[in-house]
C-alpha cells in the first residue's frame, strides 16, 4: 500500500490535518494572518493540530490554549463539539471557539479577546522563586 492511500483513508490524523492546513476556510485564512508569527501576545501557535482524536483549528501548547473557528455546521454539532472540549479540558487545554463570521466580519475584536485571554491564563511554568533570598 502507499502513503497516499494511508493518506486518504485519514489513518492517522497527521495526514488529516496537513490536508486542513492546505485547505483552510476564509475565516482560519483571516485569524491566522494575525496569530502567525507571535504576532498576538508573543505567543506562538499552530495550526490544524492533531490532540488526541480530534484536530484543533489553532493551537498555542505553551500556554495549552486551542481556538476554535467554527462554521453554522456547528450549530447543529454542539453535543459534538462540547464532547471534543471536555476531552481537550481533560488533557489540560482551554479551549474558545468563535464563529466564522465574528472572526470575518470583526477580526480585532476576535483578536483582542484572544490576548485577553492569554493575558488571563496562568504559566504553566511560574518561574521558582530564588533559593537562599
Amino acid at each position: 500500500m502507499t502513503g497516499k492511500a494511508v493518506d486518504k483513508g485519514y489513518s492517522k490524523p497527521t495526514a488529516r490535518a496537513r490536508e486542513m492546513r492546505n485547505d483552510p476556510t476564509e475565516a482560519e485564512k483571516q485569524l491566522w494572518y494575525q496569530l502567525s508569527a507571535r504576532k498576538v501576545a508573543g505567543t506562538r501557535f499552530n495550526r490544524q493540530v492533531p490532540i488526541g482524536p480530534f484536530i484543533c483549528d489553532f493551537v498555542a501548547r505553551s500556554i495549552k490554549l486551542v481556538i476554535e473557528v467554527d462554521g453554522g455546521q456547528h450549530d447543529w454539532k454542539a453535543e459534538g463539539d462540547l464532547k471534543r472540549t471536555k476531552f481537550l479540558e481533560a488533557q489540560g487545554y482551554k479551549v474558545i471557539r468563535f464563529w466564522n463570521n465574528d472572526v470575518i466580519e470583526r477580526v480585532e475584536g476576535v483578536v483582542q479577546e484572544i490576548e485577553r485571554v492569554i493575558a488571563d491564563t496562568p504559566s504553566p511554568n511560574p518561574s521558582r522563586k530564588r533559593e537562599g533570598r
